[in-house]
């Protein structure tokens, strides 16, 4: 098994590969602005440092979102064609799946990202590995945090309101992201395909019919 990962759904652009017990190299960089520049060249250096070719890769795995749209089609597109050129399977991970796997929590919380507009993408969970509620969108106030942590770069943006981050890290960095689809995939847990999660309507919509003007 080599699983490539990557997840461009924040402002960390992110990869991974790992080999099914361990991840052999990765690399992130935080910016917002720049997933399309930096994706292709982080999973080119990302091969480079594990010593492994393109073409060995056995499986793609991508954060599915929810994140903003510009940013997360890069990833969910590169994750098409790169299976397909590829003739391997891709497959879609929730992104909050990923910070809440990197979190190690064994008790309750919840994971947050920016959703940007002062609202948070947001979801519940068992454990690192359990989601039991979400996504969803919200405003920070309005998150039912019932007292449980709250990890993610959400919380460290609104740290009256979501608390300190818990310790955690705060994206969803892709060795956390590879290491959980190489758990799944031995166990044979079924994965998703690489189909974004949006929970908005976008920005842009196709203006209607003209009014008709009357004399």
């Amino acid at each position: 098994m080599l699983v490539l990962a990557f997840d461009t759904a924040t402002p960390a652009v992110t990869a991974a590969l790992h080999n099914g017990e361990r991840v052999l190299a990765e690399r992130t960089t935080i910016d917002a602005r720049r997933h399309g520049e930096l994706l292709v060249p982080t999973i080119e250096l990302v091969l480079q440092e594990a010593a492994v070719p393109l073409r060995e890769v056995t499986a793609i795995v991508a954060g599915s979102g929810p994140g903003p749209y510009t940013g997360l089609r890069v990833g969910l597109m590169t994750a098409q064609g790169l299976a397909t050129t590829l003739g391997v399977p891709a497959y879609g991970i929730c992104t909050l799946d990923a910070v809440a796997y990197g979190s190690g929590l064994t008790e309750p919380f919840l994971a947050a990202t920016d959703a940007r507009r002062k609202e948070v993408f947001w979801a519940r969970y068992s454990d690192m590995r359990t989601r039991v509620d979400g996504p969803f969108v919200d405003r920070p106030a309005d998150v039912p945090i019932d007292g449980l942590p709250v990890v993610g770069a959400a919380a460290t943006l609104y740290p009256d309101v979501l608390g300190d981050g818990a310790g955690a890290p705060p994206y969803p960095y892709a060795g956390a992201l590879a290491a959980l689809a190489a758990e799944r995939l031995a166990a044979g847990v079924p994965l998703d395909p690489p189909r974004p999660i949006y929970l908005r309507r976008p920005d842009a919509v196709v203006p209607g019919a003209p009014k008709r003007v009357t004399a």
